[in-house]
């Protein structure tokens, strides 16, 4: 039997958004929009990039995502580049790529804007000089990588079609990418050129070595000005300050910037640690003092200089996880925030709402005052405790003392922090009497937020109270729960029973008072995790045999086996009401189980492995964190927007894979980007591609037209209007001696026949639909109709058969026309209201004419394809009202 494939991916959740991407080890680019009169920072985040604005960091746009991962941004005013492998993308807006660039055979490392041109070079040598507008290859330039190897490029301030380049190898060459002629070679220092910055000097450059040397060069005279060394490394960025004092910054890779005061030549201050990995690059605000900086350490931060003696304090920064998170728990009832410890040791909150929710509870640490006093010289990092394995969290008392506590990696004492001062707390929870090899495994605080049950690897479980610290007691006769390492702790709503399950195979039920063993239950495997489901009372356990039991605290029975996963489970969840068990594991899989039916009713994959998951108190969305990536992604719960058909799956069902979800900007920052985009206007053709657009004639023009002879019958008087009778103010006479009254002559009408002959006279509007008939456009017949009043225009569609002086074929020209109006998507009153009287009008004669009945048919299904796209458009919006009408109230 051949498994059961799925095509749709996950039927119950699809990807939202994920939090705490900011940035990854590619230099930023800083862009300035003239008509925002603001600072914009591109940071590349793999294979799609953000704009962030600098007076508030907030995420403005979001560009689609790439092929490949990016190797390098760079920007000018109007466009974005992007380099992935041997392409280069150009994106408008910051968002939609409008260019591609091929042509390089290796991967491409440096951009370089310049005017209507770009300069990239790659791996292998080539440097090429695009056309941006074109994108055509202006010129190749191929160097020996063995010889010069390009590693810096730089345009040196008012040296027209200039491009000074660095090697590897130390040398520079300065060219002229007009001409294709090099201009001069310097030899260089014998050390490799990571970094070339132009300075507020005309003809000066500052250029950073790999050897940690940085030298102020005068390039149109040769001359070396001045040399400074940094002690950290090689030079990873350099920039210089344009507000006021000759400062210049420059980056290393342990994350360190220094300050380097250029008149007196001396090191004026350091910022030390600025970043947890290398300093990506570092940018001084044009006439401003702030300075831009960004690492793979997933951190964007903006530094001030408004400290004495000229050092600089950090202003606003957005950042994440350095290493991947490790934990996600909701922490609230509102579902709207997340806790997450990560690997680089960290435990952060992310906000579900907006960015500027976010908290950093920063690194824990060892306590200063105790420990610095039998240790003389700690480091910086020696100060710090390892990343954290778990953590429990509970909002009832966070107002009066700390509400979380964290069991870090090796350590045996487990330490408190409190979320709303964002800080770490003041105990460190520490077993008495355990041996020094002990470590802290796992943790659960009580409902009622004052105390907390911790597990220890050799077998210990005790209790402590949050508001003092103090040791409370231990369960087990010998000070013992367990025979082995405790895998997992969970107390009830109540706080009646502790549950344990250690690697001895044992589920114990304990009670919480009297810490006195009531029953134990024996597994089938050793357990790896465990957790409760306090409403519903559903205890579940992840087994090491890739198997999960579900136990029912009052039977204390297994009441539910799962079987699936290929793998170790790493984490799981329950939903809101308990009836739907989220789990997770090394398969890549996320699985989810109905407990009441007992089977499978959803599983997806996902590139990359998840070790934790978290379900909203709310049951709005599912947070996953995975290996080998920095964010937490959050998957949108579909049962709640809609109906969905959840069916047990088969035993040998193939899971499809389900995409990441992007990150996106909140609409309340959303901005146009490109000054091109608020430039360009977009007219009423433009936009008929996509939208819908009315003619603004007043509504007596159109509205009335099937309505015309009742309101002429309304308006018609009782008895027709009786003329005065003429008579002229002067009667004229003969001339002559008796005065006698002239009679009127006779008129040539009078003359000839009285008999009226009929002439036919084609109107313009006839004229002009059998012209656009020939032509096709039919921009001129609809523009003399919109010029005409309700009377003249059925007048005009009347006579438009050969009854009424016209032709048969100006009825399938209308009929035309009035298709090209749809499909342009202008003046769409206008069509349905012509198309309307036109039909009242001829649609006798047209049921006889079997070519205008095929166009007919044509333009129906436009129609009704055009009423499709308008209505799924109302009821959106009319949803989205009514929603936001109800919030309201």
């Amino acid at each position: 039997m051949s498994p059961v494939m799925s095509t749709g991916g996950s039927s119950l959740f699809s990807g939202f958004r994920v939090l705490g991407l900011y940035s990854n080890h590619v230099p930023h680019a800083l862009r300035y929009h003239q008509k925002h009169r603001e600072f914009y920072v591109v940071t590349s985040v793999g294979r799609s990039f953000h704009t962030f604005n600098v007076n508030r960091l907030g995420i403005v746009s979001i560009s689609n995502s790439l092929d490949d991962d990016i190797s390098c941004v760079a920007a000018d005013r109007m466009l974005v580049f992007a380099a992935t492998g041997q392409l280069i993308s150009a994106f408008a807006r910051n968002k939609e790529v409008v260019m591609r660039y091929h042509g390089h055979r290796q991967e491409v490392r440096l951009l370089l804007p310049l005017g209507d041109q770009l300069i990239s070079a790659d791996s292998g040598g080539d440097v090429i000089v695009w056309d941006v507008q074109g994108g055509d290859v202006y010129l190749r330039l191929q160097f020996d990588p063995t010889t010069f190897d390009v590693s810096a490029m730089m345009h040196p301030s008012t040296y027209m079609n200039k491009v000074l380049l660095g090697s590897s190898q130390g040398a520079l060459q300065l060219w002229n990418i007009k001409t294709s002629k090099l201009l001069f070679t310097f030899p260089g220092w014998s050390a490799g050129v990571t970094v070339l910055q132009q300075s507020p000097a005309v003809d000066v450059v500052g250029v950073g070595m790999a050897t940690g040397c940085i030298i102020i060069h005068n390039i149109r005279l040769n001359e070396e000005l001045m040399r400074f060394t940094q002690d950290w490394g090689p030079i990873t960025t350099l920039s210089f300050r344009t507000d006021g004092p000759p400062i210049m910054a420059s980056g290393s890779p342990q994350g360190h910037i220094a300050f380097w005061d250029l008149e007196r030549r001396q090191l004026v201050t350091q910022q030390r640690h600025a970043h947890r990995t290398a300093v990506a690059a570092a940018t001084f605000v044009h006439k401003e003092p702030l300075l831009i900086t960004n690492g793979a350490d997933n951190a964007i931060k903006v530094w001030i200089f408004d400290q004495e003696g000229g050092g600089a304090r950090l202003l606003r920064s957005r950042q994440g996880h350095s290493a991947p998170p490790t934990t996600i728990r909701h922490h609230g009832n509102d579902g709207k925030n997340l806790l997450s410890a990560g690997q680089d040791g960290t435990l952060q909150s992310f906000s579900t709402v907006h960015e500027r929710f976010n908290k950093n509870l920063g690194h824990g640490s060892v306590n200063k005052k105790k420990e610095q006093k039998k240790k003389k010289g700690l480091t910086y990092e020696e100060l710090r405790l390892p990343a954290i394995t778990s953590f429990s969290s509970a909002v009832t008392r966070q107002s009066d003392w700390d509400g979380i506590v964290a069991c870090h990696r090796g350590r045996r004492a487990t330490t408190t922090w409190n979320y709303q001062r964002c800080t770490m707390g003041a105990h460190h929870l520490q077993p008495p009497g355990a041996p020094r090899d002990t470590v802290a495994t796992a943790v659960d605080i009580t409902s009622c937020g004052n105390f907390a049950v911790i597990g220890s690897s050799c077998g210990r479980v005790d209790a402590y109270n949050l508001q003092s610290g103090l040791h409370r007691g231990c369960y087990g006769n010998s000070e013992k729960a367990h025979s082995g390492v405790v895998r997992g702790v969970a107390t009830d709503a109540l706080n009646q029973l502790t549950f344990t399950v250690g690697s001895d195979w044992l589920l114990k039920f304990w009670r919480f008072k009297t810490r006195k063993q009531e029953e134990e239950l024996k597994l089938n495997a050793a357990p790896a995790s465990m957790m409760l489901h306090r409403e519903s009372g559903m205890l579940a356990v992840a087994l090491d045999d890739f198997t999960l039991v579900v136990v029912d605290i009052e039977t204390r029975r297994v009441v539910r086996k799962f079987a699936g996963h290929h793998g170790n489970i790493n984490d799981m969840t329950f939903s809101p009401g308990g009836r739907w068990l989220v789990t997770v594991g090394m398969d890549r899989t996320v699985r989810t189980w109905d407990l009441p039916s007992g089977c499978l009713i959803d599983c997806f994959l996902v590139a990359m492995a998840p070790v934790t998951v978290s379900m909203s108190p709310t049951g709005d969305f599912l947070a996953t964190g995975h290996v080998d990536s920095l964010g937490v992604y959050l998957w949108t719960n579909k049962s709640l927007c809609g109906p969905v058909g959840l069916r047990p799956l088969p035993a040998d069902y193939q899971p499809a894979v389900e995409a990441f979800p992007g990150v996106r900007a909140t609409e309340a920052e959303q901005e146009v980007m490109s000054e091109e985009a608020d430039d360009t206007y977009q007219s009423a053709e433009q936009l008929g591609a996509e939208l819908v657009t009315l003619s603004l004639l007043p509504e007596s023009r159109w509205k009335n037209l099937l309505h015309l002879d009742h309101i002429k019958r309304r308006n018609k008087p009782v008895a027709p209007p009786a003329a005065p009778v003429a008579a002229p103010f002067f009667l004229p006479t003969v001339p002559g001696l008796t005065p006698r009254f002239t009679l009127p002559a006779a008129t040539d009408q009078e003359v000839q026949s009285k008999l009226l002959v009929r002439t036919s006279q084609r109107s313009e509007v006839s004229l002009a639909l059998e012209e656009a008939l020939a032509s096709t456009s039919f921009d001129r017949p609809v523009s003399l109709l919109k010029d005409c009043g309700p009377s003249a225009l059925s007048v005009e569609l009347t006579g438009l058969t050969s009854e009424g002086g016209g032709a048969s074929s100006l009825l399938l020209a209308f009929i035309l026309m009035i298709d090209s109006m749809l499909a342009s998507g202008r003046d769409f009153e206008l069509a349905q209201a012509y198309l309307a009287l036109f039909l009242k009008l001829h649609l006798r004669s047209l049921s006889q004419d079997a070519v205008a009945m095929a166009a007919l048919l044509r333009l129906s299904s436009r129609l009704e394809a055009r009423w499709a796209e308008l209505r799924a458009s109302f009821d959106q919006s009319l949803c989205l009202l009514s929603y936001t009408k109800s919030a309201l109230l």
